[in-house]
């Protein structure tokens, strides 16, 4: 028999054997070197080198939902760009000039529905020999996006609907200021039917994200702009909201679609307090994909707390567009205005009013507008055009990367990126015509200049970039298939939808652009 103390002694032993034995079969270092091993492997090699960015602040660097937006006269032909001084646009009341279409990446025109098919099933974007076909070419010669809003309402103008719509038995009503023109009632089935079976051939030619970088979606009431609307009957106000926007977004899955955010959306009278439906209704067009715009902004009787809340509860949620309210070039008396900082006479003093309005609201669009509102931001306003270019919309850069330089065939690598946007705006990847569309890519070139391997990013989501919010990841790539040689690294925001090609420009400076690829630094791989 053994002593209860000597039994305590031997297991003791046995249980110290035990686990120097388990020990022993372990990797070097035990089970933290292992879950070290396994996240290296995961995770790829750790960078060792680091390039710093510096950001191209002048640049106008175009992408899409971003920037300055011209508007084209609806009865202007082709010549407009030198009959109007747009393509020798004078600046700072001097002698230089400048090109209209080298600062603005949209051109939006409001245009009517008989215009686009006076006759029925004849649409004019299909006759090459057509005034607008010929217009819209010139804007896309330009290098500039189109944008749209198609006004059925003929008040205060001309013939906006096609006159077949009434032939075929539409009920509509009659200026009264000018009885030769007339208009539908947006709750008649039968226009309804003809404007839907319109919408849906126009789809057919501009849902393109390519030519088109928004459409106006509602364009009922005077001028399209959401107010003022008159009806048949009053009480289909709601299903008539809701047959507009259902039609457009039916017709337009791969261009934003943007609405008015009126306090009277949709209602029969033009300004009062806002509507209680308002709020509500705006909200259903938006959960419909629909991005927001307004068309008062700098007017500060018009665009007041209800506009200024309902902005500020979409900032980074939608991308804001916006239009500028007083007409300086003419008698829309824009000194009465109650800020009491317009001096009559002084478009530059509108033209800042905009601007400060526009930063307050951290919008991602501005508007030259058209005419002599054009020529004042050029001619007294200049700085504030440049301005905007470095401040306002979206500006996306890398601001640090890290990276591996030497690795063996086969090795996973990681690459630490981080990202910055100047503007006060933001990149809107989150809505629904753009989801996924947009991501940061890795990319290698070898020494021929080929791009032999891209890794999107896909832990980066371009929407969260906003001013205070860098965005910071690190992305693994595999170094598989790729023989010994040199490379270059690149970084690039791509388009899913075209071969992950750079699809954004960054703002970064050009000599460090290759096809809009940043490079980064060299890599060569080894046996």
């Amino acid at each position: 028999m053994y002593s209860i103390n000597t039994i305590k002694k031997m297991k003791r032993h046995i249980l110290l054997y035990t686990f120097m034995l388990f020990m022993a079969a372990l990797p070097p270092y035990g089970w933290a070197s292992e879950y070290t091993q396994l996240t290296i492997a995961n995770e790829g090699k750790a960078p060792d080198q680091t390039v710093r960015f510096e950001p191209d602040t002048t640049s106008v660097l175009k992408n899409p939902l971003t920037g300055w937006v011209m508007y084209l006269g609806r009865t202007w032909d082709e010549s407009f760009w030198q009959t109007h001084r747009y393509d020798a646009m004078p600046v700072n009341g001097g002698d230089s000039t400048v090109r209209v279409s080298d600062y603005a990446g949209t051109c939006y025109i409001r245009i009517n529905w008989n215009m686009l098919e006076s006759k029925e099933g004849k649409y004019v974007w299909k006759d090459p020999h057509s005034r607008i076909y010929k217009l819209l070419a010139t804007v896309r010669e330009r290098g500039m996006r189109l944008a749209f809003r198609i006004n059925v309402d003929s008040r205060d103008q001309g013939q906006n609907t096609p006159l077949y719509v009434k032939e075929s038995g539409a009920k509509g009503f009659q200026d009264p200021n000018n009885p030769q023109v007339w208009s539908p009632y947006p709750d008649d089935a039968v226009f309804q039917q003809k404007y839907e079976k319109f919408l849906q051939a126009f789809a057919l030619a501009f849902d393109d994200p390519d030519k088109v970088d928004f459409i106006d979606a509602y364009g009922l009431g005077k001028w399209g702009e959401a107010h003022a609307v008159k009806y048949n009957n009053y009480s289909n106000k709601v299903e008539v909201f809701e047959w507009i926007t259902d039609a457009y977004a039916k017709a337009f899955k791969r261009v934003p679609l943007v609405i008015n955010y009126h306090r009277l959306v949709g209602d029969t009278i033009s300004w009062a307090a806002p509507h209680p439906d308002s709020k509500r209704l705006l909200e259903r067009a938006i959960a419909k994909g629909y991005t927001i715009r307004h068309d008062a902004f700098g007017m500060t009787g018009y665009y007041e707390e209800w506009e200024k809340n309902f902005a500020r509860t979409y900032r980074y949620r939608l991308p804001i567009i916006m239009e500028g309210g007083w007409i300086t070039g003419g008698q829309h008396r824009y000194w009465i205005d109650p800020c009491g900082k317009y001096r009559q006479g002084h478009s530059e003093d509108v033209r800042l009013g905009e601007y400060e309005e526009s930063r307050n609201a951290h919008v991602n669009m501005m508007d030259l507008r058209i005419g002599d509102e054009v020529a004042s931001w050029f001619n007294s306003s200049f700085d504030l055009v440049k301005r905007f270019e470095r401040e306002g919309g979206y500006r996306l850069y890398p601001t640090e990367v890290r990276f591996v330089n030497k690795a063996r065939q086969g090795e996973r690598v990681s690459v630490q990126h981080n990202w910055r946007n100047l503007g006060w705006g933001y990149c809107p990847t989150n809505i629904p015509q753009w989801k996924g569309k947009y991501k940061v890519c890795i990319a290698l070139m070898d020494d021929k200049h080929r791009i032999v391997k891209k890794q999107l990013a896909d832990e980066a989501d371009l929407s969260t970039w906003v001013q205070g919010h860098d965005g910071h990841y690190t992305t693994t790539v595999s170094l598989d298939a790729l023989p010994k040689g040199s490379y270059t690294w690149l970084i690039g925001l791509v388009d899913t939808t075209k071969a992950y090609q750079p699809g954004l420009a960054m703002a970064v400076d050009k000599k460090l652009l290759v096809e809009g690829w940043a490079k980064i630094g060299k890599l060569e791989i080894k046996k």
